[in-house]
């Protein structure tokens, strides 16, 4: 099969298409034949060789990507036969080896993709779309509700857009140039704003017309982020699961005292339930998808641009998820 393969840590140039041996599945596991693979920012700051909330960074060479979607094309030993020739999507989890065109996980991981959902989409949904149904189990959304969503146009963005709006909420969507605030005015954001503009905080509390922002929803971290709760009022909220802008370092977010709160990880998984919370986040992405409430946004790359996606990905230049075609 072909793979992108990670042989030494560094710039995007470092990923390369390479002929490697198909994977084999062991007992329990699956051969998925990939139709799409998710690619995360977190993917690329393993490729630079950052630990980020890793125990450490992937021991070489590896083949990068923990999110495939694709046909199930062979059983381990013990497998139940029934998942042969099933669409499926899976997170690998933090093992590697998704930026492929044969993957191997447990059987254990796998969720059939709903009808109507693509691979694309269905790969969307199991990582950035569980990403955004965790972020939302810290706030309630209504009418009164006036949110503020820094990177907007991004993957876990449109998704928190969407389901802003539909709760009933103001939706302020911040994002990067005029391409993309025009994507997120589609997504039903009632302001649109390019945060490349110094005056966005003014075009803000304008359109407001004096009204507080109750809840920021922050992936970026950064001047925009302060700026961004420069615009919260008396109790609001900053909800801060990523800070791209300053890049990942140790795992840990800049927090705001008295407003801020990090909800990824022990935090997030506490509030989902289930024996497994991570699969219960999954099931309800999924279903969310499919049932039209949140349309998975998506930027699509060949595997063999691997490389590309990954620069496009750093520099801002995608909408959506990021994902990989072999």
């Amino acid at each position: 099969m072909f793979a992108i393969r990670l042989h030494a840590f560094g710039p995007a140039e470092k990923l390369t298409l390479e002929e490697v041996d198909d994977p084999v599945p062991g007992p329990g596991q699956v051969r998925v034949a990939v139709a799409a693979a998710g690619v995360h920012l977190l993917d690329a700051a393993l490729r630079e060789g950052v630990r980020g909330p890793l125990p450490e960074p992937p021991a070489l060479p590896t083949v990068p990507g923990r999110e495939v979607a694709g046909v199930v094309d062979a059983l381990g030993a013990g497998t139940d036969p029934h998942w042969l020739g099933r669409r499926v999507v899976a997170h690998l989890g933090f093992a590697p080896g998704g930026y492929a065109e044969l993957a191997v996980t447990d059987a254990a991981r796998l969720h059939d993709i709903p009808a109507g959902l693509d691979f694309a989409q269905a790969v969307t949904m199991i990582g950035t779309g569980r990403t955004a149904l965790g972020i939302l189990q810290f706030t309630e959304l209504g009418p009164d509700s006036v949110v503020v969503i820094p990177a907007a146009a991004g993957g876990i963005g449109t998704l928190l857009t969407q389901y802003a709006v539909h709760s009933g909420a103001t939706v302020i969507g911040l994002a990067g140039g005029p391409e993309k605030t025009a994507r997120v005015k589609t997504y039903g954001a009632h302001l649109a704003v390019d945060y490349t503009d110094p005056a966005w905080p003014a075009t803000v509390r304008a359109r407001l017309g004096g009204r507080p922002a109750t809840v920021v929803f922050d992936g970026v971290g950064g001047d925009i982020a302060r700026e961004a709760v420069a615009l919260l009022g008396p109790g609001g909220r900053h909800l801060v699961f990523g800070w791209s802008a300053e890049g990942i370092r140790d795992g840990r977010a800049h927090l705001v005292e008295g407003v801020s709160e990090q909800v990824l990880g022990p935090a997030m998984l506490g509030r989902a339930g289930g024996p497994d919370p991570l699969r219960t986040l999954e099931l309800r992405a999924l279903t969310e998808a499919a049932e039209g409430r949140l349309e998975p946004a998506v930027t699509r790359f060949p595997l063999a641009e691997a490389a590309a996606a990954h620069r496009a990905l750093e520099t801002r230049k995608t909408v959506g998820k990021v994902v990989l075609e072999p």
